[in-house]
């Protein structure tokens, strides 16, 4: 089915017109059940909610749905939308059968995951080299261990660990499934992994072959992994947080003991309707502060959690705006900047003061910065860089009160990549170099989908397009399809800025390349490919995950 059919379907959809004269029965047995369970776990759950109310995507509750129809559902399902859906079966990530089936699953009512205790996390808690038993300090073979990445491998629930100076692979380690995040611990020796399964697992650097020292599960469904960075908890504790049981949970950071549950489930800020579904989707260490700061996504609240008292924590809640995402720190790390991307917010969180500074309105279609990227402007002063999923735009907020009022917490430059529609997923830069770069992974159209885009700046335009050569976009057979790589996601750069590091987004079935370029020329310069690279997406340089370098 064409585009435009697909947008005039969601228009009329969006009229709260059914698409359907009547609605279908729709019976499913209970491995059907099971089946779209995962699929929906998998794919679905992280942008329509666990119980299907909808955030960064909208409802897909049962008695909405219904009034669809199944044909309707399963052509958004193979399409996706220019709004920043995946084309989940036109990709191949979804069979035919699949997409028939979730487009089923969803005009039936949602099931209620089951909780989880600290006697539930205890059980799949594993120590697997005690403390003492590990090094003293790094062996042989390991010196370049703060310029290592971690290289998440996501379809397949691996991490692996390569050198920065040598791009040799150290080692690849079993992680959760479709790891979210990577984050180091203050000293930077223990790379700490959330699957989105809520597997938390933590990687010695200092081994000559770096592998799980320890891993526990402790939720069902996680997006959040940070350490304590104070001075006086520097790698004490660890955190996590969970969509589903939605909650916070400390850890002891060396062996990742749980050490207390608390529950988010809470009321938004604006209706003060109690929501169950209140999930942590971001968390940032504070360096200043024995706190963490922790989006609580449905309620629209930033919570300033102090640590220094791990049995007794308290909370500040700050009221920011739904339905909050991803974030980072400003230049001065004082500022927190966050997506609310349903509202198409950017929130300010003063996180001395601990207050809201202001909501911005992002100027775009679904703000996506991940943690964003920092900008020394000669004429503006400290500027923040967010790309958008639902449009093409990529702002840039002033965020120095002091020495730059007039720009301070405004949009005071926005400019457009190139073509039609969205699909940008993050925006990374280094202080060593010139660029801001941004992806596109999920943009519809293939020439946009396999190219970055080089921002210079000073100029604060896109100067350059690089275009990902064929050779390093392989398409693989599924069945009666063949699928192609996404293209580029992703960016990091190595400790000392000179390089700059994407994946290519591929399907499980074939190994992709982490393509390594001059950051000043934007010279390709190494290509990094081996078997056991299947589906790399994020990566994470020690050094900069440690220091928060972006």
């Amino acid at each position: 089915m064409k585009l435009t059919k697909v947008l005039s379907m969601v228009a009329i959809a969006s009229l709260g017109m059914s698409s359907v004269s009547m609605a279908e029965e729709i019976t499913l047995s209970e491995a059907q059940m099971k089946d779209a369970n995962q699929v929906y776990f998998d794919r679905c759950a992280g942008c329509h909610g666990m119980l299907r109310k909808g955030a960064l995507g909208p409802t897909l509750e049962a008695k909405e749905m219904k009034t669809r129809g199944t044909e309707f559902l399963k052509t958004i399902i193979h399409e996706g939308t220019p709004g920043g859906m995946p084309d989940w079966g036109k990709s191949g990530e979804l069979t035919e059968a699949q997409t028939e089936l979730m487009a089923k699953y969803i005009q039936v009512e949602a099931q209620t995951p089951p909780e989880k205790s600290i006697a539930d996390m205890k059980k799949s808690h594993k120590v697997l080299i005690p403390v003492k038993d590990r090094p003293k300090k790094p062996e042989a073979g390991a010196e370049n261990w703060k310029d290592y990445f971690s290289v998440i491998l996501r379809d397949v629930g691996q991490i692996a660990i390569i050198d920065g100076k040598t791009k040799e692979i150290k080692s690849v380690v079993p992680s959760g499934f479709a790891t979210h995040i990577t984050r180091t611990g203050a000293s930077g020796r223990y790379m700490y992994v959330i699957g989105r399964d809520g597997k938390a697992s933590m990687i010695d650097m200092w081994m000559k072959e770096p592998k799980n020292v320890a891993e526990i599960q402790v939720c069902n469904d996680a997006r959040a992994i940070d350490t304590s960075k104070h001075k006086d908890y520097l790698d004490k504790y660890a955190v996590v947080g969970c969509y589903w049981p939605p909650s916070i949970v400390t850890l002891e950071a060396d062996t990742l003991d749980p050490l207390k549950i608390v529950s988010t489930g809470s009321y938004t800020y604006d209706t003060n309707e109690y929501t169950r579904e209140a999930r942590v989707a971001a968390i940032i260490a504070s360096h200043d502060k024995p706190e963490w700061i922790i989006n609580i996504k449905e309620t629209g609240q930033v919570w300033l959690y102090d640590y220094s008292n791990v049995k007794n924590p308290k909370v500040t809640m700050v009221e920011a705006e739904r339905f909050l995402h991803d974030g980072g720190w400003d230049l001065s790390k004082r500022y927190f900047m966050t997506a609310a991307n349903a509202r198409d917010m950017i929130s300010v969180i003063d996180t001395k003061e601990g207050k809201l500074v202001a909501n911005i309105p992002s100027q775009g279609n679904k703000p996506h910065p991940g943690r964003g990227a920092n900008v020394d402007h000669p004429t503006y002063g400290p500027l923040w860089a967010s790309g958008h999923i639902g449009s093409n735009d990529i702002i840039f907020i002033g965020t120095d009160p002091k020495k730059h009022p007039k720009n301070a917490w405004k949009v005071v430059k926005k400019i457009q990549l190139p073509g039609e529609g969205g699909g940008n997923l993050f925006v990374k830069g280094h202080p060593n170099s010139p660029y801001i770069l941004a992806d596109r992974p999920v943009n519809p159209d293939r020439k946009l989908q396999t190219s970055f885009y080089a921002i210079d700046k000073n100029k604060l335009e896109v100067v350059k397009t690089i275009e990902i050569p064929e050779k390093y976009l392989p398409t693989v057979k599924v069945g009666d399809k063949t699928i192609e790589s996404r293209g580029p996601v992703h960016f990091e750069f190595n400790a000392d800025g000179t390089e700059v590091w994407t994946s290519i987004w591929g399907n499980k079935e074939v190994a992709t390349a982490i393509l390594v370029y001059d950051a000043k020329t934007l010279e390709l310069k190494s290509v990094i490919e081996d078997p056991r690279l299947k589906t790399p997406t994020g990566k994470f340089n020690v050094t900069n995950t440690m220091k928060d370098v972006y």
